[in-house]
């Protein structure tokens, strides 16, 4: 298991599939219909905004509203699974 992880697989496919079922909520359409990523802030269409877990499920985040967040596929991409700590230090980085 990767020291990073912190749920089993069938955890993980659990909260995966709660997310997959909140993706297709009218709750989350609203969310992306605003078209900003919850990190750059910057400007997307809808469609091109992802749902992104604020803390990871590999790393024990959960599939509950208050953990998901649209974000541009740049900014998941580059947080990856990081927590918000991490993912604070590497955005000050890149402003300096």
């Amino acid at each position: 298991m990767d020291p990073f992880t912190f749920m089993d697989e069938a955890a993980v496919k659990k909260e995966r599939a709660r997310a997959r079922k909140i993706r297709a909520s009218q709750w989350w359409k609203r969310k992306i219909s605003l078209g900003v990523c919850h990190y750059c802030q910057g400007r997307f269409l809808p469609a091109e905004l992802t749902m992104d877990h604020i803390i990871p499920i590999g790393r024990g985040g959960r599939s509950e509203k208050f953990n998901l967040v649209p974000c541009c596929k740049e900014c998941n991409t580059q947080k990856s699974s990081l927590l918000p700590a991490e993912w604070d230090g590497y955005m000050e980085r890149l402003r300096k």
